[in-house]
């Protein structure tokens, strides 16, 4: 008899330690892993594992402490504080003087669904069809135009910065850029002019009358150049991503850089960069498609379906994708054009009901 007690204490512990044991394998059952919450909602933070397998949890959002449970009851936490884009949570288990970790990530999208547009065409341009637009930027009666293109590859002509009489179409005043180079973004910040590389890593900076050039900058973390625009006090770069960078105005260096989130995910390829009433306008590359981007948070806050607007008619084997974008601030005049075509259109946005 005393026998059999002792073999029923000795099952009991190791069941027991085998119980305790199961922290090894605890897991989140919410959130599941990468699923979207929208920024401001609650997060119900939930682990496996049975009672008294463990003595408590604490859980972590990215770095910071969010709450602490002694059983596997769910936690709730909001979002609100958070950033757009893949956050990390961490349950931290401990057993005794054991600790171990279990993780999961979630998307935090936006709060709110962004504005639906399409467009009017309220009046046309011609433009150079030759022209591989980039970058593009409208100030007192002139366009300034970022063509891009290697040269070297039969690219005809190869990339060049452009002044371009709106009315004409008439190309005023031309730089050709060294074979080697594939020029992208455009903006104008005072008296300069600066323009992107595409794989160079490398910006230029010219005045912007004479298309003297003043200066080149590197890139840092950016890996492209793709796009460029200016809010008055910082410059905002593209670089194919879903990430906009903010460079400084003077040094060029960039200091940091939003994540564009829409209801849906990341939204990358951000190519062509507008600043327009506190907003960065952004096409994206290879659709038909301008997205209205919050500075502050990365948020898309329109969406803005471009579909037909260069008639097939107009359309060429050489004709390339909407790209270019030109706000005339004085005259609150919205300007669009693409790769290879031959008109420059101005258009009123109109919100889908």
């Amino acid at each position: 008899m005393r026998k059999a007690v002792i073999l029923f204490v000795l099952f009991v512990s190791v069941f027991a330690s085998c119980k305790r044991e199961l922290t090894s394998s605890a897991y989140f059952l919410l959130p599941e892993e990468g699923s979207r919450v929208k920024r401001g909602s609650e997060i119900t933070l939930k682990l496996s594992g049975e009672a008294g397998s463990f003595d408590s949890v604490q859980y972590l959002l990215d770095t910071a402490y969010v709450g602490s449970k002694q059983d596997t009851t769910s936690l709730k936490v909001s979002s609100q504080a958070l950033g757009l884009g893949i956050r990390t949570l961490t349950a931290k288990v401990y057993t005794g003087e054991k600790v171990k970790e279990t993780t999961t990530n979630i998307v935090v999208v936006p709060e709110k669904d962004p504005i639906r547009y399409t467009y009017e065409v309220v009046n046309t341009f011609p433009h150079d069809s030759s022209a591989y637009t980039q970058g593009l930027e409208y100030q007192d009666g002139i366009f300034y135009e970022s063509d891009g293109g290697y040269a070297s590859q039969g690219d005809i002509g190869g990339s060049s910065l452009r002044k371009v009489e709106p009315t004409s179409g008439k190309v005023l005043k031309k730089l050709d850029m060294p074979d080697n180079v594939f020029a992208e973004g455009l903006t104008l910040v005072g008296d300069k002019l600066i323009q992107l590389t595409w794989e160079n890593r490398i910006g230029f900076v010219y005045n912007k009358d004479s298309f003297e050039k003043l200066a080149e900058f590197p890139y840092q973390e950016s890996q492209q150049g793709w796009g460029l625009c200016f809010d008055g006090s910082k410059i905002y770069k593209s670089d194919g991503t879903n990430r906009i960078y903010t460079l400084n105005k003077d040094s060029y260096v960039e200091e940091g850089y939003i994540q564009v989130y829409d209801q849906n995910g990341p939204v990358d390829s951000l190519n062509e960069l507008e600043w327009i009433d506190g907003q960065i306008y952004a096409n994206v590359y290879q659709e038909d498609r301008i997205v209205r981007i919050d500075p502050s948070t990365g948020a898309v806050t329109a969406d803005i379906n471009m579909v037909g607007l260069l008639p097939s008619k107009d359309r060429s084997e050489n004709t390339d994708v909407l790209n270019g974008i030109a706000w005339d601030v004085k005259g609150q005049r919205l300007f669009v054009t693409g790769k290879k075509w031959n008109t420059m259109f101005e258009i009123k946005l109109k919100e889908v009901q």
